[in-house]
């Protein structure tokens, strides 16, 4: 009997040890990979494309929180009016959202 407990807690093999290590490593990282790597790159690409695609009268909300309409784009900022003949320049890369001027707002 003592033999037997013996032979049950003695590791494997050289190779087939080294793979059973490896296994959940890598079953972990496709989990990782693929319920939070991948839809992260894929709403950033998302979010990329919806500020190369801003246009004038978009609404926009900055990463501060200002929220106005867009009156001039630049390749690298744009001019948002946040009332009336108050005008701000933002780097495009600090827009949070972009809400273009045919869509609805949700409490309309």
């Amino acid at each position: 009997m003592d033999s037997l407990l013996f032979l049950a807690a003695a590791p494997a093999a050289g190779g087939s040890a080294f793979f059973v290590q490896i296994v959940p490593l890598l079953l972990i990282f496709v989990v990782f990979y693929f319920f939070l790597i991948r839809p992260q790159q894929k709403r950033a690409k998302e979010h990329e494309a919806k500020i190369n695609a801003v246009q004038k009268n978009d609404e926009v909300v900055t990463g501060g929180g200002l929220m106005g309409k867009v009156t001039k784009v630049a390749d690298d900022h744009v001019e948002v009016e946040i009332a009336p003949n108050v005008r701000v320049k933002a780097l495009k890369a600090t827009l949070a959202n972009v809400q273009s001027r045919g869509t609805k707002a949700a409490n309309d």
